[in-house]
């Protein structure tokens, strides 16, 4: 894919969403960091039901390590792989207080230092909670990044790179949400919906579905 098509592609998907952000529901960095953790292998919709009740309750790490690790379980359950995620987060907000003044570190290696954060995670964080032009690459981005041609990769890490390097820079803040959303609604897995594709004329993919 070409410098022009890429850039008529990010056109597209800004003036379709001018201000894109995460369906996650947070008001600190410290809520969203907490949120993401939880989205590991689960729906922004569920995430976003359980915080509703933790939130409240644990908006701080300190008040997180006090509710503590079986209270933070019984907010948390209906979420996949709530036991290793409770246990992590108790971790991470023992390590925020004792090395970061209980903030969430802008540094990527900070936060890769925490317990369940991940590229991916840390990722999110920089671009969302602190505006850098990262690209978390999900499945959602994975898929999309690799359908349309926009930038191929075997890896999510070959992907991201390939993003970084592609995608216009006065596009590349807000590009992880715009393609990011794109995957979940309208480039979805099995049966993309090319007909009510706003980019669907740009894209490589070579079996788009037809109108």
């Amino acid at each position: 894919m070409n410098k022009e098509k890429r850039q008529r592609i990010f056109a597209r998907l800004r003036d379709a969403n001018p201000s894109p952000t995460t369906e996650l529901l947070y008001d600190t960095p410290f809520e969203l960091l907490i949120a993401v953790i939880l989205s590991a292998q689960a729906t922004d919709k569920s995430v976003n039901k359980a915080t509703a009740s933790l939130f409240p309750l644990a908006r701080t790490p300190a008040e997180t390590l006090a509710l503590g690790e079986e209270g933070l379980k019984s907010h948390i359950r209906t979420i996949g792989l709530f036991n290793s995620k409770a246990r992590n987060i108790v971790k991470t907000c023992a390590i925020l207080i004792a090395e970061h003044g209980g903030a969430v570190p802008r540094e990527r290696k900070a936060l890769e230092a925490l317990p369940g954060v991940g590229r991916k995670t840390a990722n999110v964080i920089l671009n969302t909670a602190f505006g850098e032009p990262t690209i978390a690459v999900d499945t959602h981005i994975f898929r999309v990044a690799n359908r349309t041609r926009l930038a191929e990769g075997t890896t999510p890490l070959a992907v991201e790179q390939q993003l970084l390097r592609h995608v216009p820079k006065p596009f590349l803040k807000d590009a992880h949400h715009w393609l990011l959303l794109h995957g979940r609604y309208f480039c979805v897995a099995r049966t993309p919906r090319c007909p009510h594709c706003g980019i669907a004329d740009l894209c490589e993919f070579p079996d788009k579905t037809p109108d």
